[in-house]
Order: C-alpha cells, then structure tokens, then sequence
C-alpha cells in the first residue's frame, strides 16, 4: 500500500486493547472525531468485525452528508481499518489505526488514504466545504488523536 494522504501518531498511557475497543465503536470514535458524528449499523452483521457496514453521518458546520464504511481489518489491539463509499458505491478513503505496544500504554497511529476519483473530488468539496483534504484530515487527525488519549487515560 501507498504512503497515506494524512496521518499521525500519539502515544497513549492505556493498553493497546483499551484504545483499540474506543476506535473500533463507531459510536465512541464520532464522539471523539472531528467530521465524523454518529452511526447506524446496515446488514445483518454488526460489531467491530471484517465485513460489518455501517452509514456513517458527517458533518462540518452546517454541512452534512453519508458514507457507508465497510471494516476491512479488525485485529483487536492491533489494527482496525474502514474503507468509505459515497453515493453508488464511489470510493472515497481508507481510515486506519494502527496500535503498538509501549512498556504499560501504546503508540497510536491513524492514517488516511484518499480514494476518490480526481473528478469526484470537485463534487464532495462543494458538499463537504473541505478543498483541501490532506490538510484538513491532517489537523482532524491531529484533533482525534488529542481526544483519544484523553477519553482513553481517563478510563484507566
């Protein structure tokens, strides 16, 4: 795979385990995301588990739209990764976070892969606001990765 469009990484004092079960709920990452704001499980298969979608609300200010993501890895501790889709099945990213173990915490790193078509690119900016997504997704990562290791810390 190809060097992600964004990315970042924090070390967290909380057991790979811990982090991982905040990141792979989608109702606990919207609380701790910038663009991404909640969830409904779609099909028969739900849970953190390869293969289980879910539509995923988005908002930026007064803007909003839906992704489906589709989970792809979901090694508890060590890797959880979503590929979105937009409207007919376009392709849009891939999301990832990868966890490693550090004497009593972990390092946390999530990355993202643009995946829309160049032209595609036009018609989700004007929708999300958002002409710039490696930037933007660096700072909103940068934000994620803040709160994940303060929801994460508290716990302990």
């Amino acid at each position: 795979m190809n060097a992600p469009t964004a990315t970042g990484r924090i070390e967290i004092d909380a057991t790979p385990h811990a982090v991982y079960d905040l990141v792979s709920d989608p109702g606990k990452l919207s609380r701790l995301a910038e663009e991404y704001a909640g969830y409904r499980w779609v099909g028969a298969l739900q849970g953190p588990a390869v293969g289980a979608r879910f539509r995923g609300r988005n908002q930026r200010g007064f803007r909003r739209w839906s992704t489906l993501s589709t989970i792809t890895d979901a090694d508890a501790g060590c890797r959880f990764g979503f590929e979105v889709t937009s409207v007919g099945g376009l392709p849009v990213a891939r999301w990832q976070y990868d966890f490693e173990p550090v004497g009593d915490g972990c390092v946390v790193v999530e990355s993202m892969w643009e995946r829309r078509p160049t032209w595609f690119k036009v018609a989700t900016s004007t929708v999300t606001g958002v002409w710039d997504r490696e930037q933007t997704n660096t700072a909103n990562i940068a934000a994620t990765l803040s709160r994940l290791k303060r929801a994460a810390e508290a716990s302990r």
